[in-house]
C-alpha cells in the first residue's frame, strides 16, 4: 500500500518508528510531516496528509500527534476521510472493518513503539467488511458529510 504519513512537532518522537514499521511491512511511505520540533499547526499537516488519500496518491493515512485527538478531529472534517483513533489493536482494525477508515491517528504521548507497531499492523491488515449493515452505515457517514456541507452553504 501507499501510506501518507503526517506528524506535528509533538508526534515527532514516534514518527521515525512508525516510518520504519510501515517500510518493514512493505508499504511505500510519503512523508508530510516535519523532521524538527519546531511547532507546526496539526490541521495543516493533517490536511496535506489526508489530501493525498483523497487525490488517490495514497491508499491510507497515518497521523501522529501528541494525543491523536487533534489529528483525529481535523481528519474527520475532511470530506472523504474516515479517521479512527489508534491507541489499541481492536479499535485500529475495527475502524477499517466496520467504518471503512482510510486514516488512523495515534498519540505519541500515549502509546509507545511496541503498541504502535501492533496498532499499525492491525490497521493495515484490516479490510472493510462490506456486508449490508456496514455498507449502509458508511453510506450514512457520507450522507452526513453532504448534508452538513449543504446546510452550511445554505446559511452563507
Amino acid at each position: 500500500m501507499r501510506i501518507a504519513l503526517g506528524n506535528d512537532h509533538a508526534g515527532l518522537a514516534l514518527k521515525e518508528h512508525v516510518r520504519q514499521v510501515l517500510r518493514r511491512l512493505g508499504h511505500e511511505v510519503a512523508d508530510f510531516g516535519p523532521d524538527t520540533e519546531t511547532p507546526v499547526d496539526f490541521p495543516d499537516i493533517t490536511f496535506a496528509t489526508c489530501d493525498a488519500v483523497r487525490r488517490g496518491e495514497a491508499d491510507r493515512a497515518v497521523l501522529v500527534c501528541g494525543t491523536g485527538a487533534g489529528a483525529l478531529m481535523a481528519a474527520n472534517k475532511i470530506a472523504g476521510i474516515r479517521c479512527g483513533l489508534g491507541h489499541d489493536v481492536y479499535s485500529a482494525h475495527q475502524a477499517v472493518e466496520h467504518d471503512d477508515a482510510n486514516a488512523l491517528a495515534m498519540g505519541a504521548w500515549l502509546i509507545g513503539p511496541a503498541m504502535a507497531t501492533e496498532v499499525l499492523e492491525a490497521f493495515l491488515a484490516a479490510t472493510f467488511d462490506d456486508d449490508a449493515d456496514t455498507v449502509r452505515r458508511v453510506a450514512k457517514l457520507r450522507d452526513l458529510e453532504l448534508r452538513s456541507a449543504r446546510e452550511l452553504a445554505d446559511r452563507i
